[in-house]
């Protein structure tokens, strides 16, 4: 192999994958011991890489031993981005995957794609300034968005929540604004992508289910995202529990976000969906709220128990605002996905560890396993 694609192939599992060895960069990447320590010199010579136990600080951050090699600043910068129906999410690392700045920020339901993106922006810039750096900085972006999307026109389906993006060109639009390249992802997607890579990493294949305004699924099977071959995998919200039950957004009738979304909920308690979670979170020993959460639990995993039996994951992560409720939530959840499931040891099934972190660092996870590094040597005067 020629030394330049197999320095090519060297930043890019370092970027994607985080400090290693020159051990493991070796049997990784199927390359001799003797090319990696030659390709490695160079690059510690020119400043692109250092030895990671030189500063540990980075390896800490991240929550992860200090390891022999990492990427310097120099190499660039990653942003990730998760957008929702009410809030905005940003999030800096550097290609060493340590977190170096995160901004958050409501969105106004409903608005427009360009006064969402205009929001974006500015978070972006914001986060950016707080890392001493700026979009010149930036070699990879990826933006987490509710709803499936559509690969041809990288845009999104019909069923998402955010009405004003219907029809918009979600990555066009997003990178037109940032002046850079903008990766685009279902944000239970990278929910999952962010459980596996921050949180529940212990299995290689996952499935996490976050639980917002929709019900959503992500996939990791064999250490990599599942989007299918147009990518609607894990679209579990719309899986119809109620032939006649609520329209949903899809157009279909009964879909399980129609009873165990976070507005089916809330509007089953009568409360508004502005400050009406916190109250649900507050009223956990009220039989009414105890009683619809144990219905949602259970149309849930009614669901969950036939997904299990054509996946069989590891671990299910329950994420998003109403994983929040905890056991009134999760208990009747694993009921009905082991009365459903064939297997005969119960899939396990978690509360996420990241919160509301967990899509916004998918993102950032999804950015550095898509970025190129840049060549310390070609950012010198």
């Amino acid at each position: 192999m020629a030394r330049a694609d197999a320095t090519e192939l060297i930043l890019r599992r370092l970027a994607a994958a985080g400090p290693a060895s020159r051990t493991a960069l070796a049997r990784g990447l199927g390359l001799a011991d003797s090319t990696v320590s030659t390709v490695v010199a160079g690059l510690m010579a020119e400043g692109t890489l250092v030895q990671a136990d030189a500063d540990t600080e980075t390896a800490v951050r991240a929550g992860r031993p200090a390891l022999d090699l990492r990427l310097t600043r120099a190499t660039g910068l990653a942003v990730g981005i998760d957008l929702g129906k009410s809030h905005a999410r940003v999030a800096v690392a550097d290609l060493a995957h340590a977190v170096l700045a995160e901004r958050a920020a409501p969105v106004v339901p409903g608005s427009s794609a360009q006064e969402q993106i205009a929001r974006v922006v500015g978070l972006v810039d914001t986060a950016l300034a707080d890392a001493d750096a700026g979009r010149d900085d930036v070699v990879s972006v990826a933006m987490g968005l509710p709803g499936p999307v559509d690969r041809a026109r990288d845009s999104l389906g019909d069923s998402t929540v955010l009405p004003g993006w219907r029809g918009v060109p979600a990555r066009a639009a997003m990178a037109a604004a940032l002046g850079l390249d903008v990766h685009i992802e279902n944000d239970a997607n990278l929910g999952a992508l962010g459980e596996w890579t921050r949180g529940h990493g212990t299995t290689d294949a996952v499935l996490y289910v976050k639980i917002a305004t929709g019900v959503g699924a992500g996939l990791i099977v064999d250490g990599e995202l599942f989007t299918g071959a147009r990518g609607t995998a894990g679209e579990l919200g719309h899986t119809v529990v109620d032939p006649q039950g609520l329209p949903c957004t899809c157009g279909n009738r009964g879909c399980l976000e129609t009873v165990a979304g976070a507005g089916a909920v809330l509007r089953r308690l009568g409360l508004v969906e502005d400050g009406g979670l916190e109250e649900v979170l507050g009223r956990l020993e009220d039989p009414a709220v105890a009683s619809v959460l144990d219905e949602v639990g259970r149309a849930i995993g009614g669901v969950l128990g036939s997904v299990c039996n054509l996946l069989d994951p590891g671990v299910v992560i329950v994420g998003g605002t109403l994983a929040g409720v905890g056991e009134p939530l999760l208990g009747p959840l694993r009921e009905a996905l082991a009365a459903g499931a064939i297997a005969r040891d119960a899939v396990p099934v978690v509360e996420g560890v990241l919160g509301e972190r967990a899509e916004v660092l998918g993102a950032l996870a999804y950015a550095l396993r898509r970025a190129l590094p840049r060549r310390a040597a070609s950012t010198r005067p």
